[in-house]
């Protein structure tokens, strides 16, 4: 794998996190408007959103991720 490559593939994944935090957060709001967050979906949902916030931490402490662009 080239530089380049790499490169490409760090930011594909990247983009790919910051997608799935977003969708996961999206979806807790709503089950949270609809008061379901007693539920084993939510739950799911909440551990999801916190290991996805990890790994977007570890872009960020490593320099590869603004605070900005963790906010997207």
């Amino acid at each position: 794998m080239t530089g380049e490559e790499r490169l490409a593939a760090f930011e594909a994944m990247l983009d790919s996190v910051q997608k799935q935090y977003a969708e996961t957060t999206a979806r807790m709001d709503k089950m949270k408007l609809e008061g379901k967050v007693k539920t084993a979906t939510y739950r799911q949902l909440f551990a999801r959103k916190l290991s996805l916030q990890d790994v977007l931490t570890m872009y960020q402490v490593y320099g590869l991720l603004t605070t900005e662009d963790a906010e997207k």
